[in-house]
């Protein structure tokens, strides 16, 4: 009796497993999709920079916490790296869409072409693995600075895809927020913000995680 329990449970969690990798996969297919459905519109000076940027800007986000889950064996560096890896995506399909050199090409983990980048990646990995604390404070340093960045971005963004893009990518951004502020108030510490300002940083963790995307 317990041995068919068992596997009844073991076949409904795989069963749970699949169709989540189906919505992914799905998710995944409309965002593409919707990309490729938008008009193809001339690129301004602000959007060809800030393609390049978030492009790396997300792998970056991707290849710290895969580092820190390698540190500390915490799922939450994992799971929030699967989403980053949905964004980087997503930012180098509008790239292919405009026919734009890919900054990533075919740099490994913890690779930049942005110089910036690499120091910042360097130092963020350095002080994430000082502490678990001090790795959910980098989480969220991470996506204090996505938020501005790709707020700023799409102040000077016009084109739909862009847009759409970027509004899909700063939700996803606050949840990830949302979730190490958690975890770092769990502790019993607190983060600042040192990007936006104070005032977003506390709409954003006093509300409720969004819905209606994974990203």
């Amino acid at each position: 009796m317990k041995t068919t329990v068992l596997l009844i449970a073991i076949a409904v969690n795989l069963i749970f497993i699949s169709c989540q990798k189906d919505e992914e996969v799905a998710s995944n297919l409309t965002v593409t999709s919707q990309i490729e459905a938008f008009p193809k519109e001339a690129l301004n000076a602000d959007e060809l920079s800030s393609l390049q940027q978030m492009r790396e800007e997300e792998k970056l986000a991707r290849d710290v916490y895969n580092a820190l889950y390698e540190k500390w064996k915490i799922n939450v560096f994992t799971n929030i790296s699967a989403s980053e890896q949905k964004h980087t995506d997503a930012v180098l399909t509008l790239i292919s869409k405009y026919d734009l050199t890919d900054p990533v090409d075919n740099n490994v983990a913890g690779v930049f072409s942005d110089s910036g980048l690499q120091d910042l990646y360097n130092q963020l990995v350095a002080k994430g693995n000082i502490s678990v604390l001090d790795a959910y404070i980098v989480g969220a340093t991470i996506e204090d600075l996505d938020i501005f960045d790709l707020e700023e971005a799409l102040s000077k963004s016009d084109n739909q895809d862009i847009k759409y893009v970027y509004d899909l990518l700063t939700m996803g951004s606050r949840n990830h927020m949302r979730s190490f502020y958690s975890q770092i108030t769990s502790l019993g510490s607190s983060y600042s913000a040192q990007f936006i300002s104070q005032t977003e940083l506390e709409a954003i963790v006093t509300s409720a995680k969004e819905t209606g995307s994974s990203w």
